[in-house]
């Protein structure tokens, strides 16, 4: 989905991502000297985004840094970005690419949709091969409830209708509450009746030292850290991210 006017891609697009996990698929397309504006938490390939310039966080992009880059296209995300920052971007930017992938095969028409407006069809679909071949290793294991943390102070966690939790029930693993309205719901975890609870490595860093901290709140529960990049990043990382959660599911 694009906003603003979409015409012919130029021979040199110029791209600002503002989706750390977007932003290490264009480099694998094979785009990253296009690549003219990231967020600060576009760190992957490090060797590769380092020299790129910074345009703001996720959530407080500075638009006057975006202006100074002079992008054709902007990449956005329905969860990561705020819907007023791409009405903005779309006053000035050509082309303002939304993605919102909600499940891990979604990353199939992700991977050609970039790869179609910016000319890596090949490198695309040698994506989606890797993708299927991962896919395929896919094995359910038990059926667990697992409560997978986001946040602390207050307590914070994924609904079902998250790329997360999808990614999640591929191996058995349904996340809760259940039905919950909002997409990142706050809990108390001493009414929380689960198998296992998930601490995720972002967007809050939990520790090793909140392992205990939670194992006193859900006794009952096996608590363990688990890392945030391969259960929530879509783009080239999730098919490494599947094989991890077939070893940590495991």
């Amino acid at each position: 989905m694009t906003l603003g006017s979409v015409g012919q891609v130029s021979d040199e697009p110029r791209i600002v991502s503002l989706v750390p996990s977007i932003t290490e698929l264009l480099c694998d397309l094979g785009l990253a000297e296009q690549l003219v504006g990231r967020t600060g938490f576009c760190i992957h390939p490090w060797e590769t985004v380092r020299t790129i310039p910074k345009v703001g966080g996720t959530k407080d992009v500075k638009m006057e840094r975006v202006r100074e880059v002079a992008p054709t296209h902007v990449v956005v995300n329905v969860d990561e970005n705020l819907k007023e920052d791409a009405e903005t971007l779309a006053e000035f930017v050509p082309n303002v690419v939304v993605t919102h992938p909600l499940e891990p095969r979604d990353n199939l028409a992700l991977y050609r949709q970039m790869g179609e407006m910016f000319g890596r069809e090949e490198e695309a679909e040698a994506l989606c091969e890797r993708f299927e071949a991962a896919y395929s290793r896919v094995e359910g294991g038990d059926e667990l409830n697992v409560l997978y943390l986001i946040w602390r102070d207050p307590w914070m966690t994924v609904s079902s209708d998250t790329y997360i939790s999808r990614t999640l029930a591929l191996f058995g693993w349904h996340t809760v509450p259940v039905g919950a309205e909002e997409r990142y719901p706050t809990v108390d975890l001493a009414e929380c009746d689960v198998d296992r609870v998930l601490l995720s490595s972002e967007p809050f860093h939990f520790k090793e030292e909140h392992v205990a901290e939670v194992e006193a709140l859900v006794p009952e529960a096996e608590v363990s850290l688990i890392d945030g990049e391969m259960t929530s990043w879509y783009g080239s990382r999730a098919i490494a991210g599947l094989d991890y959660l077939a070893r940590f599911t495991a």
